[in-house]
């Protein structure tokens, strides 16, 4: 069994199971093509090396009358210049049919989620059919198994690349547009992602987890999710994080806290890590994240609290970790 209930047995987030994640493994019908196409460009950039390779070989040390042929005029139109040509303009038809239903704009009835990328955390907001906000959280997406999902990509600050390996390709995320990227998981697990464009400071440290539910469970988690936080139980936490100021840059629903800068909060507790996916999430790092944040991710945009005393990091890392 997982040390952690919130991880399934043998799939963990980027901070527990390694990196790279096996991206030449698919799990749905949105990446299976890409990993096709990759194996076809593999393919034909062996071929070709070994056309060339074997035409120097010819070109140095065969016969004179091949190395004639090789510089004739006709084998240089035909080889120089008409193959590159067609299997150039072949690749280009296929890849872009092989991307095109990737891209394709939401259709009505298709499930929504609005990710922006965030200098160096991801923001994530789930839509209605209406394309209203029902649903905030941060860092962790939650999808149905055999359903297709359109990821709506927005940037707040500078360019920055969403990336599920397992599930799909690569989309860009631009400031001032909307990408469109539609993946879906044929089976249930986690799924590490990573920021791949490089966005300054700690973009290397900007991982997310995907998380694929049976369908039955994805509703109980929507339903939860959509819920505001729950009683706490360790009040002294929560007043540690009122008297900190906590609350002007993030959001816990059904309390005073609605700041936007940060992540939502509301149900922190329930994801599998901290930092954009870099640590397991319990009481523990928490605690030190919030204790010197800097000191884990340098240039993230969290300030660190020294001046919180070990109870008071006990007390608020234990409220936050019972918001679920």
């Amino acid at each position: 069994m997982s040390a952690d209930p919130r991880i399934p047995d043998g799939v963990q987030p980027r901070g527990l199971e390694g990196w790279p994640p096996p991206a030449m493994d698919p799990v749905g019908p949105m990446s299976q093509p890409l990993n096709t196409l990759t194996w076809v460009l593999l393919v034909m950039v062996a071929v070709v090396s070994l056309v060339v390779v074997v035409a120097l070989w010819l070109a140095l040390f065969g016969p004179r009358s091949w190395r004639r042929k090789l510089g004739g005029e006709r084998l240089v139109l035909i080889a120089g210049f008409a193959f590159p040509v067609v299997v150039l303009t072949g690749l280009l038809v296929y890849g872009l049919t092989t991307t095109r239903q990737v891209s394709a704009a939401p259709q009505p009835g298709e499930m929504r989620i609005r990710v922006t990328g965030e200098m160096w955390w991801w923001r994530v907001a789930y839509l209605d059919d209406q394309g209203r906000e029902i649903i905030q959280d941060a860092n962790e997406v939650h999808i149905p198994v055999g359903r297709p999902v359109v990821f709506e990509l927005e940037s707040a600050d500078v360019i920055h690349s969403f990336w599920v390996p397992r599930l799909g390709g690569k989309m860009d995320m631009i400031p001032g547009r909307r990408n469109i990227l539609r993946l879906q998981a044929d089976e249930a697990g986690a799924f590490g992602g990573q920021c791949a464009e490089y966005c300054g400071g700690p973009h290397a440290l900007m991982g997310l987890v995907v998380v694929a539910h049976a369908p039955a469970e994805f509703a109980a988690w929507q339903a939860r999710a959509a819920l505001p936080a729950t009683p706490t139980s360790v009040p002294a936490g929560a007043a540690v994080f009122e008297s900190s100021g906590c609350g002007a840059c993030h959001t816990i629903r059904g309390t005073a806290a609605n700041g936007q800068a940060g992540p939502d909060l509301t149900h922190v507790g329930s994801r599998r890590t901290l930092g954009a996916g870099i640590l397991p999430n319990n009481q523990g790092t928490m605690a030190g994240w919030i204790s010197d944040s800097q000191s884990i991710k340098p240039g993230n945009r969290m300030p660190a609290y020294p001046v919180l005393t070990g109870q008071q990091l006990r007390d608020v890392s234990g409220y936050l970790e019972s918001l679920k």
